[in-house]
Parts: structure tokens; C-alpha cells; sequence
């Protein structure tokens, strides 16, 4: 991923970190969303769920916002397609630069806003919070780009925001495992890949609640100021994308 190849195997040492720091800060993302205002932001589950719940009662004003706020999810993701996906199947060097870049400067809207008293205090209920879906949706769009962008470079395989596929997936590897005397040798090669893939899975999940553990440590304290976590996560492989896609190419060049 670091250096733009999708025909690298997806388990590469520097793939699987980056997923797993993926999934530790949509830990913390989700985390800050429901705490701050009461709703999850990394998966699309949770908000058509609500809609079902608020188009039930007399006041249906939050449902249609329970209805717009996952379509910047979808943005975020279209976003992260044309800057990654559209680019690979035209074989030229995706811009995960940018699609970090575009993140971080939501996170940092996001927790200046919280600090500047944008969205109320913090904590406050939707129904009481000031520009509360203003806040969904900069959380929203933040993991759906994340999310899209991880979707594309693994092939479908990883998704870092919300763990329902991967523990299905996870699921599924585990019986290819224990029947590998079954699948026979036929299979050797798939079973062989489920262990790694097992492995990242198991990892993805562990990283995802160590992130909600902290923040739910953090937040508390710090209030929107937790939001500066993700912040520095995404700072963090912004910077290696910069230099590994853009500087390092430019080094080997002048050399050559």
C-alpha cells in the first residue's frame, strides 16, 4: 500500500500494520461519536436502524436525518474511489496521500469544532446538541474514505469501521481450518492463506476494541479533544504516504 503495488500480496508487513492502526482509530472514531452525541458513525447499520425507530414517532424530523447522515459514509467511499480504485484498474499509482489528507482535515474540523463549541457540550444528546449532524457527518464521511480506501487496496478483503464482515469472514475461515483433513490436499493452498487471513482478521477485531477501550478512557476527560488521537494516527500515515509515494520515487530517480 505504501508504495502504490496492488500486485503485493495484501499480507505484507506494512499492509498489515496499516490495517491494524486503521482499525485501532475507527475504535477511537466510533467511540468519540457515540459518546459525543449519542450515535455510532462507522458502519451504516446502526443509522438505519434509528430511522426505523424515530419514523415511528410523531416527530419525524430526526428520521430524515438518520437518513441523509450515512449517505456522506457513501461519499466518503465514492471519494476514495476515485482516488484509489478507479486509478489501480487504470493501472496508475493510487493517491492514498490524499485520501489521508482529505481525513485528517475532517478529523481536525471535527475536534476544533467540539472545541470551539460548535456541536454544544460535549455528551449532550442529539436532540440537544448544537449541530450534532454536522458532527455525524464529518465522523461519517471520515470512515467511509477509510473505509473505502482500505476496501480497495485489500481487494474486497479487509474492511477496518466495522467488524460485521470481518468476524463472518472470520467465521468462515475457522471452519476451512479445522476441516482441512476434509478439504484434502486439493485445498492445501486455501487453507494455508485462511491462516494468514485469520490472523489479520483476529487482529482487526482486537485493535478495533482496543481503540474503543482507550477512548473510552479518554474522551471522558478530554472531551472533543479525543478526537486529536485519530487525528495524529492519520497525521502519522499521511507523512509515510508522502514520503513513500512521492519523495522516496523522486530520491530514486535523481540517483538514476
Amino acid at each position: 500500500m505504501l508504495y502504490g503495488n496492488e500486485s503485493i500480496s495484501h499480507y505484507t508487513r506494512s499492509n498489515i500494520l496499516i490495517w491494524m492502526l486503521m482499525a485501532f482509530q475507527a475504535g477511537v472514531l466510533n467511540m468519540g461519536g457515540f459518546l459525543a452525541c449519542h450515535r455510532f458513525v462507522s458502519h451504516v447499520t446502526g443509522f438505519a436502524t434509528f430511522f426505523g425507530y424515530e419514523f415511528t414517532q410523531k416527530d419525524r424530523g430526526h428520521a430524515w436525518g438518520m437518513l441523509i447522515v450515512p449517505l456522506f459514509f457513501l461519499f466518503g467511499a465514492m471519494v476514495s474511489g476515485y482516488l484509489v480504485d478507479i486509478r489501480v484498474k487504470l493501472r496508475k499509482k493510487p493517491k492514498y496521500y490524499i485520501a489521508y489528507a482529505v481525513m485528517l482535515v475532517l478529523i481536525l474540523v471535527a475536534t476544533l469544532g467540539g472545541w470551539w463549541g460548535w456541536f454544544g457540550p460535549f455528551g449532550a444528546s442529539l436532540e440537544e446538541s448544537r449541530n450534532g449532524y454536522l458532527l455525524l457527518i464529518l465522523l461519517c464521511f471520515t470512515c467511509g474514505v477509510q473505509n473505502g480506501t482500505i476496501t480497495s487496496v485489500s481487494r474486497s478483503v479487509v474492511r477496518t469501521t466495522h467488524l460485521t464482515g470481518i468476524t463472518t469472514d472470520l467465521g468462515i475461515g475457522l471452519v476451512r481450518i479445522f476441516n482441512k483433513k476434509i478439504l484434502g490436499f486439493e485445498h492445501t493452498e486455501l487453507v494455508e492463506n485462511e491462516y494468514k487471513a485469520t490472523s489479520m482478521r483476529l487482529g482487526i477485531i482486537t485493535m478495533f476494541v482496543l481503540g474503543s477501550v482507550l477512548a473510552g478512557f479518554v474522551y471522558p476527560v478530554a472531551g472533543f479533544l479525543g478526537f486529536l488521537i485519530p487525528a495524529f494516527t492519520t497525521g502519522v500515515l499521511l507523512v509515510s504516504m508522502i514520503y513513500f509515494q512521492i519523495i522516496n520515487p523522486r530520491k530514486k530517480q535523481a540517483a538514476a
